[in-house]
């Protein structure tokens, strides 16, 4: 690991072998926990199709993940799931999820982890369905796009009081509704902003960038790795999926996050070597993650 300043420092691969070990002969599903996604609406169940393939949250090694989303587009998203479990939530008349505490508690059941937010949209009852996880689901939560989006309207102490981990990952649009700081102003000093933001309200923070920031407040970890042909859409839907897929079976912290964005960014690179910075789209991501797995682990080189 290479020390950037105290308690900031640059990720190596050798960092994060821990979390890619291999697994003994005699375990089963349930070894590597259940977590659950939740998001979608009419106007963006692409999203929450690409986030939920078995190929991004089963593939980041999660044991099974239950897809939440609102019946109005179970036709559309159902014939993506594969080996997945599907939960349909009640819908208005505009498509969006409504709340339903007796639902949610059941699509919450025995979830190690949730991801909230991809193509959610813009939904009456967003903020009552977030506020009612934030302040009683006691496992990791990952907030992503539209749920930062929701977050962003609401009163941010609401995290500092969460019964879960909190994982935030905005790029930098997302963390100026956040925080309410400019974008210019954070691009001249995203590290410590970011490290303030994660401090005042006891979140792990994930900052997409060319450097991807991670950092609980105390810890911050910088990852270098990733690629042009990244720059696309559904890239973070992608990086979400590995990472509730990762902390289903993991602890959440600093450094879990940050390995997860360090296994998306190689993942990316390997696609880009097939399709071109240009060609590349954001599920070739997805089809390289075994090969990300291999390069971490050690068993081949790039």
């Amino acid at each position: 690991m290479k020390k950037v300043e105290e308690n900031i420092f640059e990720i190596e691969k050798s960092d994060i072998c821990d979390f890619f070990k291999f697994r003994d002969n005699d375990c089963n599903k349930g070894d590597f926990g259940t977590v659950g996604i939740m998001g979608g609406c009419v106007e963006y169940s692409g999203a929450v199709k690409l986030a939920n393939m078995s190929s991004v949250a089963l593939r980041a090694g999660c044991g099974i993940a239950r897809v939440i989303i609102p019946n109005s587009i179970k036709d559309s998203v159902s014939p993506f799931l594969l080996e997945q479990t599907l939960f349909l939530m009640d819908s208005d008349e505009s498509g969006h999820m409504i709340m339903n505490k007796e639902k949610i508690k059941e699509a919450l059941n025995k979830l190690n982890a949730l991801l909230i937010g991809m193509g959610w949209g813009n939904g009456r009852d967003n903020i009552e369905i977030l506020q009612g996880i934030l302040n009683s689901f006691d496992k990791t939560i990952i907030i992503d796009a539209d749920g930062l989006n929701t977050l962003s309207k609401m009163d941010m102490n609401i995290l500092s009081k969460a019964k879960g981990k909190v994982v935030l990952t905005p790029h930098l649009k997302e963390f100026e509704r956040l925080s309410k700081i400019s974008i210019d102003e954070i691009k001249k000093n995203n590290i410590n902003l970011a490290i303030e933001f994660a401090k005042k309200y006891n979140v792990i923070l994930l900052l997409k960038g060319a450097t991807t920031v991670v950092t609980d407040g105390n810890l911050t970890y910088l990852v270098n790795r990733g690629c042009p042909g990244m720059a696309t859409a559904g890239s973070g839907d992608v990086l979400s999926g590995i990472l509730v897929g990762m902390l289903g079976y993991n602890d959440a912290s600093a450094l879990s996050v940050a390995a997860g964005a360090y296994l998306a960014g190689i993942a990316g690179e390997f696609a880009q070597e097939e399709y071109t910075d240009i060609a590349m789209k954001s599920s070739d991501t997805i089809a390289y993650i075994p090969k990300a797995i291999k390069y971490i682990r050690g068993e081949i080189k790039k």
